[in-house]
């Protein structure tokens, strides 16, 4: 690609943005994690009281894009066949022979909505454990794979509602982002009020290709990032770990802590929001942003935290106070 082309290739991330706003009232940080997570070709997990456009924002994300979508409603229910698909018996009338055919489920899509993940048992959950990782599914002995572009967004209630099932740990690790969707300001939910009662319906455009987005990702690897930050998000991950930390409050607030999963989740999400703002290098506000979104769910409190409201947010808070960056970063 020549320089020209890169840049009208960014040049479509504004426009992109711009489009999902038509419908999509404030929460641009969200919205931000959102694209950061599919430019750094990762998964996401959206949490936040029924309500609050979770649903919306995913499907007006696909409404933007020249790609497939499907969404799978979990319930208490639901099989792990509902998710990936299911053989079924068919005969050929020219020779009267039977076989089986693999109907493929709604996880063969480009942009999969999985809404209310945690409304359905972890046996049905972990179905979508190697698509997630591997972009491929595996049923009856025999590996299918994913389209690509491949992009799972989940959505889950506050595990405090009833009828919800924590996520496991292993699933938890795969989410590249835990995005945390709060209530809007007073004057966004104005005119979310007077956006949503009315006649008007705002037109979504596509604004990206499939193609466009993997070469997207591929100029979300080129993106430098200095010696001086690697080591620095090196220090953060490892400083998560109870048993090996020197930060006095991880070890009195954390059961366990990240692993090396967390570490390239933190350096590929810092490149991706570079490239979001139109840089070709990462800086210290990079890491230090995605920080959050990518350890809120990879640092396990204990219950004197859990008595004392601390939350993996605020462990991470005394992460980047008690580790200093580096001079050359500083200079």
């Amino acid at each position: 690609m020549t320089e020209r082309d890169i840049q009208a290739l960014l040049n479509k991330l504004p426009r992109l943005k711009q489009e999902i706003q038509k419908v999509i009232v404030g929460q641009g940080e969200v919205l931000d994690e959102v694209l950061i997570t599919l430019l750094a070709g990762g998964h996401g997990l959206l949490e936040g009281v029924p309500g609050l456009a979770k649903t919306l924002l995913v499907r007006t994300l696909s409404n933007a894009m020249d790609l497939d979508f499907r969404r799978i409603q979990f319930t208490p229910d639901l099989m792990p066949t509902d998710i990936l698909g299911t053989e079924v018996l068919e005969e050929d009338h020219a020779t009267g022979k039977r076989f089986f055919k693999f109907n493929e489920g709604p996880i063969f899509s480009n942009i999969v909505l999985a809404d209310e993940i945690n409304r359905t048992p972890p046996k049905t959950q972990s179905a979508l454990l190697e698509a997630m990782q591997e972009y491929e599914v595996t049923y009856a002995g025999k590996t299918y794979q994913l389209p690509q572009p491949f992009f799972l967004l989940a959505t889950q209630n506050p595990i405090e509602q009833a009828g919800t099932y924590s996520l496991p740990e292993a699933q938890l690790d795969r989410f590249l982002l835990y995005i945390k969707i709060k209530y809007p300001t007073e004057q966004e939910e104005l005119n979310i009020l007077a956006n949503t009662t009315g006649t008007r319906k705002a037109q979504v455009q596509p604004s990206l290709t499939g193609e466009e987005i993997m070469l997207l990702r591929q100029l979300v690897r080129e993106v430098s990032i200095s010696e001086d930050l690697l080591r620095y998000v090196n220090r953060i991950v490892r400083a998560t770990r109870p048993d090996s930390t020197t930060v006095n409050f991880v070890k009195t607030y954390c059961r366990w802590g990240a692993g090396p999963r967390a570490g390239q989740a933190l350096i590929l999400t810092a490149k991706a929001r570079a490239l979001l703002h139109g840089r070709f290098a990462v800086t210290a506000e990079d890491v230090r942003v995605m920080a959050y979104p990518v350890l809120r769910h990879r640092v396990l409190v204990n219950f004197t935290a859990e008595a004392e409201g601390i939350t993996p947010d605020k462990v991470v808070d005394e992460l980047l106070e008690s580790i200093t960056l580096p001079k050359a970063v500083l200079a």
